[in-house]
C-alpha cells in the first residue's frame, strides 16, 4: 500500500492541529487504502532551515535534516492539517517544506484547514502554489473546517460534521488515484 504522512504544520502552544490530525488520521485508516504515519512538526523540531547546502544536493548536515528527509522521502502522499496564520502558510510548515527538494517530488499532497470564517483556506490556496514548485501535485479535494473552536469539545478532542467526513473520504479517493499515477514518475526521480 502507498504510505500517506498526515502532516500537523502548527507548533503552537494551544493548537488544534493535533486534535484535527487524529479525527483525520481515524477516517484514513478506515479509507483502507494507505499506511498511514502522523508526523507532527513539533517533534520533528525543525529549526529555521540551518543547512549550509541547498536542498537539491541533498548533502544534510544536520542530524534532524536527515530524519525529516527520511520521513518525506519514504512517503508517497501527504496530507496537510495545516491552520491560517495572518491571512497565510504557517511558518513552521513552510520551513519544513523549505528544508527539503527532491524529497517532495511527484507526489500528490491534501490539505485540512482550519481556521474561523476562512476556513484557513487562503492559506491552503498558498500551500499549493509553493508545493506546485517542487513538483508536487496539490489535489483540488480538501476538508475546509470553518470556526474550529466549535469543533473541539472540554477534553480537546475535534468532532468533525458528516460534510467534512464526506470531503475527507473524497480527498482520501483522489490522493490515492493520483499517488497511483505518479508512481512511475516517483521511480525515475533523480535525486
Amino acid at each position: 500500500m502507498p504510505r500517506l504522512n498526515v502532516i500537523i504544520a502548527s507548533t503552537r502552544p494551544g493548537r488544534s492541529g493535533p486534535a484535527v490530525a487524529e479525527w483525520f488520521t481515524k477516517i484514513a485508516e478506515k479509507h483502507g487504502r494507505f499506511e498511514v504515519r502522523l508526523v507532527d512538526l513539533a517533534e520533528i523540531g525543525l529549526p529555521l532551515l540551518d543547512e549550509p547546502n541547498h536542498p537539491s544536493e541533498r548533502n544534510y548536515t544536520k542530524q534532524h535534516t536527515k530524519d525529516w528527509s527520511a520521513s518525506v522521502d519514504a512517503a508517497d502522499a501527504f496530507v496537510f492539517v495545516a491552520p491560517e496564520y495572518n491571512y497565510s502558510i504557517n511558518a513552521a510548515l513552510k520551513n519544513a517544506i523549505d528544508y527539503l527538494y527532491f524529497e517532495w517530488q511527484y507526489k500528490p499532497v491534501g490539505i485540512v484547514s482550519y481556521g474561523n470564517t476562512s476556513a484557513g483556506l487562503r492559506a491552503a490556496q498558498m500551500t499549493k502554489q509553493v508545493v506546485t514548485t517542487l513538483k508536487m501535485v496539490p489535489v483540488p479535494e480538501c476538508v475546509a473546517i470553518h470556526f474550529i473552536g466549535q469543533h473541539i469539545d472540554g477534553d480537546g478532542a475535534f468532532t468533525g460534521t458528516d460534510a467534512m467526513s464526506a470531503s475527507a473520504e473524497g480527498m482520501l479517493d483522489e490522493l490515492h488515484s493520483v499517488a497511483e499515477a505518479l508512481e512511475p514518475l516517483r521511480a525515475k526521480a533523480v535525486g
